[in-house]
């Protein structure tokens, strides 16, 4: 895999870029308090703006290592922040990420993840070189799953009692994509 980091990239409504501090009360106030948005995640919604301004001084200076992938999704409209999606892990034996994401609820449904998912997709594969790309769904999250294979990646099966998340244990589907499969190279 050849890292190259967070790089900005732009779809036709979404600029994804890193993170800034001055996102902290915009990011606290579309989605990193709400329980609803949070609520299959594996961190808390957060309890004030201060705490998102903390972990995101700490995620920011992630950014220095070249296989950090952390992007702020931003409505090019507003230019307002209005979710995140990052490379939580990644198997470089295997050269393999697993996504993470999550978008404030009042732009569910209106194609914004999918559009976001397809631009990362794209560029984790053209750029960074990675054979395949994970992501895991807590069941009862259903719209997530569907996101996932509007964005091209392919349900491969179900792990029961497998992970923990803001509900507590819970089962996990895995959606996936290779190489191979994918047809924008």
């Amino acid at each position: 895999m050849n890292h190259c980091g967070t790089q900005e990239i732009e779809s036709e409504r979404l600029l994804l870029r890193k993170f800034e501090e001055n996102d902290a009360e915009l990011m606290y106030k579309n989605w990193a308090n709400d329980t609803e948005v949070t609520q299959f995640l594996t961190w808390p919604a957060h309890e004030s703006s201060d705490e998102t301004r903390s972990l995101l001084k700490n995620g920011i200076l992630s950014y220095e290592d070249p296989d950090t992938y952390r992007w702020c999704i931003v409505l090019k409209e507003t230019g307002e922040p209005i979710g995140s999606i990052s490379v939580v892990s990644i198997s470089t034996r295997v050269e393999s990420v697993e996504l993470g994401y999550c978008i404030g609820k009042e732009y569910w449904n209106k194609g914004f993840m999918t559009e976001t998912l397809k631009e990362i997709v794209f560029f984790l594969f053209k750029d960074i070189g990675v054979n395949r790309i994970e992501a895991h769904v807590d069941p009862r999250n259903a719209g997530s799953g569907k996101v996932l294979e509007k964005s091209g990646l392919t349900y491969t099966g179900l792990r029961r009692q497998v992970a923990i998340n803001n509900t507590g244990l819970c089962d996990i589907m895995t959606y996936e994509i290779i190489r191979q499969d994918y047809s924008s190279l």
